[in-house]
């Protein structure tokens, strides 16, 4: 996979001494990889990433891994804030809600695979520091989307999934919270609903409502301990 360089300014140092322990999966919500490319390098956007893949599998670095890029925003994981000082971010070029959150391409998983191998070999990470933008940021983003093939990711051990969904005959909201803190999620201003949204975004896209199920606290249980979004 060649990795084309194209600096964006938008970056500063790590805080705190704090390193990548997460990497976060976007959707560009851009009509094109090139529009979203000369945004995240626009100094007037203020925001970056450490990479962005196309559709056809191209990928450019935008911010060096050492470095602070501007992705995350507001949110948390694993009880810790400033996630950008945590993190590597990955921007994949697809138009998300402008065009019906289309699947994404073979050519772009496939390149996505190969660097998500490189950085999670740098940086010491395992599957459970693989996770969505809606996963730290629930009620506020829903990137990667629902059509993101998160199940492909995990066969592989880039993310995680969980390994058997036992049929509950029963589920509470302070099960699913302890479950949920336990996977890393952290409740946002929005409550646990919206964790319920993030959770279903990912790994039930098809289910439906806000009424919690047996089979959302299922999923979450499922993953085990500590794991990913």
């Amino acid at each position: 996979m060649r990795i084309v360089e194209r600096s964006s300014p938008n970056f500063g140092p790590r805080r705190d001494g704090l390193r990548p322990e997460l990497i976060v999966l976007h959707y560009t919500a851009m009509a094109t990889a090139e529009a979203a490319l000369e945004r995240l390098c626009d100094p007037a956007a203020e925001v970056s990433a450490h990479y962005l893949v196309a559709e056809d599998g191209r990928v450019w670095r935008l911010v060096g891994e050492a470095e602070r890029a501007w992705h995350a925003g507001v949110g948390a994981w694993r009880g810790g804030g400033d996630v950008n000082s945590r993190s590597i971010g990955i921007e994949l070029a697809n138009p998300g809600p402008l065009a019906g959150f289309p699947p994404y391409p073979e050519p772009q998983m496939a390149a996505l695979e190969t660097l998500l191998d490189g950085v999670m070999a740098r940086w010491g990470l395992g599957p459970d520091g693989v996770i969505g933008h809606s996963d730290m940021a629930p009620g506020r983003k829903a990137d990667p989307g629902p059509k993101f093939d998160w199940r492909r990711l995990a066969s592989e051990g880039r993310a995680l999934w969980p390994a058997s969904v036992a049929q509950g005959d029963r589920a509470d909201w302070g099960r699913f919270a302890a479950a949920a803190g336990r996977v890393g999620y952290v409740e946002p201003d929005g409550g646990w609903p919206a964790v319920l949204e993030a959770v279903r975004l990912r790994f039930r896209p098809m289910a439906c409502g806000r009424s919690l199920a047996a089979e959302d606290l299922a999923v979450l249980e499922g993953l085990g301990g500590r794991g990913g979004g």
